[in-house]
């Protein structure tokens, strides 16, 4: 099967970054969210991060108009009928996704390849939604997409190799390097990450060292590009803990159990980059030590 026409759904920090590489490989893309806003918001951030590009020198003026051309903006769903394969890139919660899903059923004539950017929720549960579990797949991308060359490709229970296939070949078309992962709660990086994550919480909650100094020795302790509450800032708490929270509704080992003081936080309001505030303060332009909160 040949994929040409790519709808994402979802305009947020992800969809919009698979909607620009897939479109900067010559893909016609359908970028598609719920409101005009979303969707302006989306196209701004991809217009951006090329134009950014073009003044470091990485890319022609051509090159950038080319990409935006390959794209169309909407809010209309069912343009997915028209579409070799959805990628879909939406809240990470289950019920809204399968609620998605079954509407894409609906719509989408019996080829059309369905793939999730899912960061945690197992592929097999998604794919029940549908009737065609076999032409439904993860693809699981890193952010930020343009930069991240990573993607993790989930073979679902009923997931066919030649799904598997067409998926693997559309990851190294885009310039990507794919890893093929069993369906499982969290997946591989994200399990292995949590893992990381809920460690660091324990040492944070037992006072063996502050947030800065953890970030601090896992980048130049570990080599890590970004220290771990870093890392969860820019990602988002709320994402962080729906990851925590499906590995621990599926294996209920004490393990996997998310921290309280990621509970407080996303409580809170506070999410990290996005909001303004998560385990650092970002309100003032830069990243400081919060001085607010007792964690």
């Amino acid at each position: 099967m040949e994929i040409k026409r790519i709808m994402v759904i979802g305009a947020g920090f992800m969809g919009s970054g698979i909607a620009q590489v897939m479109a900067a490989a010559g893909y016609d893309v359908v970028l598609m969210d719920v409101a005009d806003g979303f969707v302006r918001k989306g196209m701004a951030a991809i217009e951006k991060n090329l134009a950014g590009s073009v003044a470091k020198g990485k890319l022609a003026e051509a090159d950038k108009a080319a990409t935006l051309g390959r794209i169309i903006a909407t809010t209309d769903l069912a343009l997915a009928k028209d579409c070799d394969l959805v990628i879909e890139a939406i809240i990470e919660n289950k019920q809204a996704k399968m609620d998605l899903y079954r509407q894409l059923e609906e719509i989408c004539p019996p080829l059309v390849l369905f793939a999730s950017n899912t960061s945690s929720i197992p592929i097999t549960e998604l794919a029940t939604a549908t009737k065609r579990p076999d032409r439904f797949a993860g693809m699981h991308f890193f952010s930020p997409v343009p930069v991240m060359k990573l993607v993790e490709i989930i073979r679902g229970l009923k997931t066919a190799d030649a799904t598997v296939q067409v998926i693997r070949e559309l990851t190294e078309r885009i310039g990507k390097v794919g890893v093929l992962v069993k369906d499982g709660p969290g997946f591989l990086v994200n399990r292995v990450n949590a893992a990381l994550r809920n460690e660091v919480y324990n040492c944070l909650a037992e006072g063996v060292a502050t947030i800065e100094d953890i970030d601090k020795a896992l980048k130049f302790g570990l080599g890590h590009p970004m220290g771990p509450f870093e890392l969860g800032d820019f990602v988002g708490l709320d994402i962080g803990l729906a990851v925590a929270e499906t590995l621990w509704e599926n294996f209920k080992d004490p393990k996997w159990r998310p921290a309280l003081s990621l509970r407080k936080l996303v409580a809170s309001g506070d999410l990290g980059r996005k909001t303004g505030k998560g385990w650092y303060d970002y309100t003032s332009g830069e990243k400081k030590p919060r001085t607010d909160i007792n964690l």
